[in-house]
């Protein structure tokens, strides 16, 4: 059996994206709707039990995510550019902003690696952090609640958890894609999402 583990990949560019938003830590996903989704579960148990707040005016993805951990969804008229906080989690919406020293102390900033973003791998995301805590926790929640590199047979896993691990194969090419990404990237437009005060009625 090689001893050659794929999933240093993935670690290797975590580590890339924190070196370049200055987050002390970064988990990747499977999308930055998943990130959103890990990010807002991490926080319920700590008192979020009723509503979060966000823009009528963004990704449907956002409002299920919010949903999806157990929440209860308001939606704001904020006219934002970039990035929003989910009030009252301090967990940022980061889709249409990626550039270098972005990340903000005691933040849980989702970024996402869509096709149509900056860093366009295709898919994927990641919840940029600095809570030692939270990064155990998190790094299980994706990966179906089992320890990495633990003995499935003797681990004990946690919930909830997801299936939500990056693959290898999209951490290299992040990776490839942040070597060459300017320091400085413009805010991507929001203009063109519906309004979810309508969708969701």
């Amino acid at each position: 059996m090689s001893e050659h583990n794929p999933y240093d990949i993935v670690r290797q560019f975590e580590a890339a994206l924190c070196d370049y938003t200055g987050a002390k830590y970064a988990v990747a996903t499977t999308s930055c709707t998943m990130a959103l989704l890990l990010a807002l579960a991490w926080h319920r148990p700590f008192g979020m039990t009723g509503l979060v707040e966000v823009p009528r005016f963004t990704y449907v993805g956002v409002a299920q995510s919010v949903h999806n951990a157990g929440l209860r969804v308001a939606f704001g008229d904020e006219d934002w550019s970039g990035d929003y906080v989910l009030h009252p989690a301090p967990v940022v919406d980061s889709a249409r902003r990626f550039t270098s020293g972005m990340f903000i102390p005691g933040e849980f900033r989702c970024v996402s690696f869509h096709w149509t973003k900056h860093l366009g791998i295709g898919q994927g995301g990641a919840v940029l952090h600095d809570n030692d805590k939270a990064d155990a926790w998190l790094r299980r929640a994706r990966f179906d609640g089992r320890t990495e590199g633990a003995d499935p047979r003797t681990d004990k896993v946690q919930t909830p958890a997801w299936h939500a691990t990056m693959m290898p194969r999209d951490a290299a090419e992040g990776l490839t894609l942040l070597a060459n990404l300017p320091r400085h990237n413009d805010d991507l437009p929001n203009s063109d999402y519906p309004d979810l005060k309508e969708m969701f009625g």
